[in-house]
């Protein structure tokens, strides 16, 4: 089921960032709050990376039950364990390490100096069951069904580690594909797949700056998926694109 995307636009990138961030403490309170539990797949660029310092700049976030909160990460650089150009490092650094997570519920992604050495395949194969085993007994298939799934947007429509035109885009069974020869550095990555950011409750696609405008216009013109993968990605029950004025001004 494609959920029609609602578009929010803010004046600028600082205010789309603290808009966004407030958006998630709210949802993530109102998930542990009828759930007892919340679950979050986390995205890196720096838009991504703005959300999270805006939440850790929040007076709110106290409002949050870290221990309670499931993170996740849609894709990730192949790189060694606390390389700074990690998703995962640089999310520490902004936010993670410092609030009460339950380390046991922070699922990093392998990096290629884990046990997985510099196999990409493997890496992804073993998130994919992570996954997995976290879905299992809720009936939700191969992955949570995850609170909230954030994505920056790319200039070429990139969304997580998903590529124009290349095979990680036209997967349709994996939930966690190994990706070569990616655009734009580092070359080698992992990531989610579309069908597996598509089990997620709500997609936040995010998008800021005038080299974002194109990528956004393209995307939401209902362009093919394969061209354009931002346009595929979308929730089962909402799919907001958070914009700032600059990165709207083609829509």
């Amino acid at each position: 089921m494609t959920t029609t995307p609602q578009v929010v636009v803010h004046h600028g990138k600082e205010e789309m960032a603290r808009a966004t961030a407030a958006r998630l403490i709210t949802t993530v309170v109102e998930a542990q709050t009828s759930r007892g539990t919340a679950s979050v797949v986390l995205t890196g660029g720096r838009n991504g990376n703005g959300v999270l310092a805006a939440v850790a700049a929040s007076p709110a976030r106290s409002a949050v039950d870290w221990s309670r909160l499931d993170l996740w990460w849609g894709d990730e650089r192949f790189l060694p364990d606390g390389d700074p150009e990690r998703n995962c490092t640089q999310a520490r650094e902004v936010l993670l390490d410092a609030v009460p997570l339950d380390p046991s519920r922070v699922h990093a992604m392998p990096p290629s100096d884990g046990p997985y050495g510099d196999n990409a395949e493997a890496a992804a194969e073993a998130y994919a069951a992570e996954l997995a085993a976290a879905s299992q007994g809720h009936g939700h298939g191969p992955v949570p069904s995850f609170d909230v799934l954030l994505l920056g947007v790319g200039p070429d429509t990139h969304v997580a580690s998903l590529f124009p035109e290349l095979p990680g885009v036209r997967e349709t069974e994996r939930t966690v594909v190994g990706v070569h020869g990616a655009p734009k550095p580092p070359p080698t990555r992992v990531s989610l797949t579309l069908p597996a950011i598509r089990a997620a409750r709500e997609v936040w696609l995010l998008a800021a700056g005038e080299d974002k405008a194109n990528a956004v216009a393209i995307a939401l013109s209902g362009a093919g998926e394969i061209q354009a993968p931002a346009a595929g990605a979308y929730g089962q029950a909402r799919t907001l694109w958070l914009l700032d004025e600059a990165a709207a001004s083609l829509s």
